[in-house]
Formats: C-alpha cells, sequence, structure tokens
C-alpha cells in the first residue's frame, strides 16, 4: 500500500495547524507540496490499533517539484511530491518492502537513518549498494527489529540538502514506559534557494563565504578596553597566524539559508494543537544538512525520554543542542489556555526555525530575545590551558599522547545549573551506584608530535571529554541544558564486555582549503577500512584536531556513548564531538558487512570526511 497523502488522512484527523493572516489560502497552497502530517495532528486515541498501523509495502518515488517560501520559488528534490517527505509510520516486528522510483536525471538513494538492517539495505552507493538508476525502482526489503524515533534521507551527493529526506516513526511491540496524550513530529531542516553545488564551490573558493559575523572594528575596540592593547592585540594575531576566525560556527549561514520546520519558514509557523494539561510529545528530528540548533520552548520546561529512537532515563530541562540526524523525543505538559513558542535556534545565531503550540487556532506567541553570537577562545580550540602545570605531564601513553594531570576547572564555565537537573517520575529508576563510573578522556590528552599531514590546518594541543559540558553558546544561559552525561539507559545494555580494543581516530581538516578527512586523509586517499572483528566488543574513540563540532555516525550498529553511566551507557547512532574534544564509545560489532562511517554535515562528508568499517572475521589484509 503507497504511503501518500489519502493514506495519511485517512490515518490522522484532520485539523488546521497553519495560521495567521489568509491561513486557509496558505493552506490551501501548501497542501500540494507540504506532506500531510504537517497539515494535521495525531492523538494516541487517533492512531488506530496496532494492525492498522502495520503496513508491509511501501512506494516512494522521488522528483523534482516547485517549492515556495515568500515571493521565491525554487525547484526542490522531493518524495511523493513533498517536502519534507511523507511520514512512514510501521511497527517493531513488521517486514517491510519499500520500492523506491527514481524519477531523477541522476542516481539516487534512500538510507535509513538508524535502523539495523542487512548492509544491502542500508542505502549506501558505492559500499554495499549500487544507487538507483534514473527510471528504475529498487525495493527495500528489511525486518524491523526495534522501535522509537528515526528518519530517512537520500545518500546521493547532494540531495539530501535539496529535500530528499523525512520522518520514520517506529511504533514498539511493547507499551511505551511514558504516557502522552498527544504526538507531534517536529522536522527540523535547512533549505537554500541555491543549488547546493554552487555552496560546496563557494565554500571551496573561500570556506568562509556564508561568515558575515566576523569581529569588527568596534569588537576590536571594546577587547582593547576589556582585556588591554597587548592581549587583545595578541588574541588576534594568533587567530590570524592560525588561518581561522573565532567566528567561525557554521560554514553554511542564514546568509543563505532559510530554517524550516515541517517544510515551513518561521513566517509560515507551524502549529500544534493542544487541550490544557495534555502531554504532548514532540519528536524533534535534526533532518539538517549543515544546521545544529538549540531547541526551546519558553515556559515550558521539556521531559526528555528518547534519544535517537531510544528509550532514555526521563530528564527535565529547559533547552538542548541537537547536531544534524540526532533526534530527541520530549514531552510537555501546558496548562494554561495560552500559546507557546517552539524556538530552534542555530549555534553560529544567524538564523531560527519557528512554531507555536497553541490551544486554538490562530494563537501566536512571542520570539524569545536572541542571544548574541558567542566566540570561540584558544582555550576552548584546546591551545593553551589556563592553571595547567606543563610539568605534571606523565609519560606518552599507548596512542603517542601524553596524559596531564588536569586543570582547576573555571567555575563559570561549568553546567550553569547542574544541580536542578531533576528526574521526572514517569518511571522507576535503577540504583543510583550505576551511575557512577570512569570516562574515557576524563584526563586531558597532549596531542602526538604528528600534525597528520598537508590534510590538516592545525591540531588542539591537548584533548579532553566534555560530556558534561553543554557547548559554546550554552554555558551561562542560567537554564538547565541538556548535556550527554544526563543520558542513561532505561535499562542495563546487553552486551556488559569491556572493550577488548581501542581504535583512535582523529577528525582532521583544513579549512582554507576547505577539506575535511579522518587522520589527515580523505575518503579518497584512505587505503583500507576500518576493520571491526565479528563479534567483538571494542572501544572507538573519536579526537577532534578541528575547530569545529562534528556529528559522527555509525551505520548498521550501536555507539554505546561511554559517558559514565555505568551499565546504563545510552546507545546513540549519531555523537557530537566537540572542538578539541576527546569522546569514546563502546561498539559491539555485531552486523557483518560493509557499512559507512562519516561526519553528517553533509559537505564535510562530500569533501572527504568519511570511511568504510568493514565487520568481518578476517581483516581484510590476510584475505587470499
Amino acid at each position: 500500500m503507497s504511503i501518500n497523502r489519502d493514506w495519511q488522512d485517512n490515518r490522522m484527523t484532520r485539523r488546521s495547524l497553519l495560521h495567521g493572516v489568509g491561513a486557509l489560502g496558505i493552506m490551501a497552497a501548501l497542501s500540494r507540496l507540504l506532506p500531510s502530517y504537517v497539515l494535521a495532528g495525531t492523538t494516541i486515541a487517533e492512531a488506530g490499533s496496532p494492525s492498522e498501523l502495520r503496513r508491509t509495502t511501501i512506494d516512494l518515488r522521488i522528483a523534482e517539484s516547485p517549492f515556495r517560501i515568500g515571493e521565491l520559488t525554487g525547484m526542490a528534490k522531493t518524495i511523493n511530491g513533498t517536502l519534507p517527505g511523507p511520514l512512514i509510520r510501521l511497527k517493531e516486528g513488521d517486514n517491510v518492502r519499500i520500492n523506491v522510483t527514481n524519477r531523477l536525471m541522476d542516481d539516487t538513494s534512500i538510507h535509513w537513518h538508524g535502523l539495523l538492517l542487512p548492509p544491502d539495505m542500508d542505502g549506501v552507493p558505492g559500499v554495499s549498494f549500487a544507487g538507483i538508476k534514473p527510471a528504475t525502482t529498487f525495493s527495500y526489503r528489511y525486518p524491523i527489529r526495534q522501535s522509537g524515533t528515526y528518519w530517512y534521507h537520500s545518500h546521493s551527493g547532494f540531495q539530501e540538502q535539496s529535500g530528499v529526506y523525512g520522518p520514520l516513526i517506529i511504533d514498539p511491540i511493547e507499551p511505551e514506559p511514558f504516557q502522552y496524550d498527544r504526538d507531534y513530529v517536529v522536522v527540523l531542516s535547512d533549505w537554500t534557494f541555491e543549488s547546493p553545488e554552487s555552496v560546496f564551490g563557494n565554500l571551496k573558493k573561500q570556506s568562509d563565504y556564508y561568515n558575515f559575523q566576523k569581529r569588527g572594528a568596534p569588537e576590536f575596540f571594546s577587547d582593547v578596553s576589556r582585556m588591554g592593547l597587548g592581549p587583545a592585540l595578541q588574541n588576534y594575531l594568533m587567530w590570524d597566524g592560525m588561518r581561522m576566525d573565532p567566528t567561525d560556527f557554521a560554514d553554511v549561514t542564514g546568509y543563505t539559508y532559510t530554517y524550516l520546520m515541517n517544510g515551513l519558514a518561521p513566517e509560515q509557523n507551524w502549529t500544534g494543537l493542544f487541550l490544557p494539561g495534555e502531554r504532548v510529545r514532540l519528536r524533534f528530528i535534526a533532518a539538517t544538512a549543515m544546521t545544529f540548533y538549540d531547541i526551546r520552548l519558553p515556559g515550558l520546561a521539556m521531559t526528555v525520554v528518547q534519544a535517537d529512537g531510544q528509550n532514555v532515563q526521563p530528564v527535565v530541562v529547559d533547552e538542548f543542542r541537537m547536531g544534524p540526524a540526532e533526534t530527541y523525543d520530549v514531552i510537555v505538559q501546558p496548562t494554561e489556555d495560552r500559546a507557546y513558542t517552539i524556538f530552534a535556534e542555530t549555534l553560529d545565531r544567524s538564523g531560527y526555525a519557528r512554531g507555536t503550540l497553541a490551544t486554538r487556532a490562530g494563537m501566536v506567541a512571542p520570539l524569545p530575545d536572541r542571544r548574541p553570537r558567542p566566540l570561540r577562545t584558544m582555550a576552548a580550540m584546546g591551545m593553551h590551558m589556563d592553571g595547567m602545570d606543563m610539568g605534571h605531564m606523565n609519560k606518552h601513553d599507548q596512542h603517542g599522547g601524553a596524559h596531564m594531570e588536569p586543570p582547576e576547572m573555571d567555575k563559570s564555565k561549568k553546567h550553569a545549573t547542574e544541580h536542578l537537573h531533576d528526574k521526572h517520575d514517569m518511571s522507576d529508576l535503577p540504583p543510583d551506584e550505576s551511575r557512577h563510573s570512569m570516562i574515557p578522556g576524563s584526563t586531558p590528552v597532549q596531542h602526538a608530535p604528528g600534525h597528520h599531514g598537508t590534510g590538516n590546518q592545525s591540531v588542539a594541543e591537548y584533548s579532553r571529554q566534555q560530556l558534561d559540558e553543554p557547548g559554546i553558546g550554552l554555558e551561562n544561559t542560567g537554564t538547565r541544558v541538556l548535556v550527554y552525561t544526563d543520558l542513561k539507559s532505561l535499562a542495563p545494555y546487553p552486551d556488559q564486555r569491556e572493550p577488548g580494543r581501542e581504535i583512535e581516530l582523529h577528525l582532521t581538516g583544513h579549512m582554507e582549503r576547505y577539506m575535511w578527512s579522518f587522520d589527515g586523509k580523505k575518503y579518497s586517499e584512505a587505503k583500507e577500512p576500518i576493520f571491526f572483528r565479528n563479534g567483538e566488543r571494542l572501544r572507538f574513540t573519536f579526537v577532534n584536531d578541528t575547530m569545529m563540532e562534528h556529528p559522527l555516525h555509525l551505520h548498521g550498529m550501536w555507539m554505546h556513548l561511554e559517558n559514565g553511566a555505568g551499565a546504563f551507557l545510552p546507545r546513540k547512532h549519531t555523537v557530537i564531538v566537540k572542538p578539541a574534544e576527546r569522546i569514546s564509545v563502546a561498539i559491539t560489532a555485531d552486523a557483518p558487512g560493509r557499512w559507512a562511517f562519516h561526519c553528517h554535515l553533509l559537505f564535510h562528508m562530500e569533501a572527504g570526511m568519511f570511511r568504510v568499517v568493514e565487520v568481518s572475521d578476517e581483516e581484510p589484509s590476510v584475505r587470499s
């Protein structure tokens, strides 16, 4: 049975969720391009019985369609004529067949992000799949072995940036451990009327082409007044010598991007309805090509109940940061008869996506104050560490680095309201003693002498894990900000073996040449895949030598984030690695085959930050 607008309308009660001036006219104009889950809400009571949710055959068509925002119209690459693509809703235990027909002039593909499936169904051309040629249909067939909030997108060229993405919800067999009355999908993305190829070409010619937030003369004189002439001048000269800019947070900014919520620009104001006192589940999906979002609903606390589709011990926060490809499910319970803004501000503060939760059609909530653009510091880049006694270095460790005693942490940069993080009373939590374990990378490690060749512009002098830090721009908000150490699996993960070996991978890049890589080598220069032995438990350690955050995604297997949660390490398919950060994930290599591993910043991946992981009984070098 095809998933199309008619099928969606049968499953969901139609509601008017687009409001404002001329709302009915806007709805009529948009209904041809927007998927129906944007125009209709679903309550749990309306979702139907489990048998009604089971769909084993789905038809998707990838083609070009006009896409309009305001007075501008461009050509999008769409799925079944909509942007985002249609909501696919399956049930754990299903055996699904998804027929994808390519009506483009180029090859295409669909990757089922975060799903555990056979490697030839993963949808990455050139890894274990040939792609879908124009005017042909490829049938994806795989069993559904999990539940939660996921998404799907093209893994061919820049098609994801042009609109080939959509939400994927898998309902569990067993009842969920939390309750809610209303359910909304919130797909966040970024759109440009430039061709993605032009954007990439501009970055290759000038890496800061879209950065219009650089420090100017007024800011320099302000720094002189605050720091003194010598220190201010030295700071500017250091950044200039590195050929970097402390305002470099996003390669592509609001100069060309319009930030979308469920395919709608901020002025179009996607809206979800609720009744006061209802518990509303918001399934946030970062289907962004290049954008990190900071999410908040002013006036409402959020209870995080899932991360990357996996149940976590509920934690109450006021805001959280999402990197491209991550998903977070939160529950809010508005009690007042009023509107609330869903505000997704970009990390570089150059723009935002916006929506509304409201009790009636036409209600609008005010936008919160925009936060100032932050600045990176040399300390945050791992270039020096205030208060560190360099004489306390230990001997070089097995990675070629030297461990150093951690300095006294700057208290102003600690999690602003760490003590305010409290647990929601939605489930029984595991014993307290399970939450105290060592986190790999807690002790700062000095970088080895090698700089990874010409493919790397500079390296951080030291690296350390920063899992308990909210990230730049969120340090002193006075709010409860989700950090990775808050994430704890609801149940102990099944494989409790200690990792038998460690693989360390450095995240490298050259901003001036817009080259991105692992260990200084682009994908085209990597001779062999990264080898995982079938069935082993291993530690994968990521060291970020660059000045940018990178969301790393491993296909085919879960990454257990080693965040100190003991037996309750959270399972994630995508992890953000901050500048100068060293983090580790534990992996059970239980999926034989070839799998993609890459940065999920689309242009970084296309520039070379991509590898193949091969899970096998034999290393590639010893095969006949």
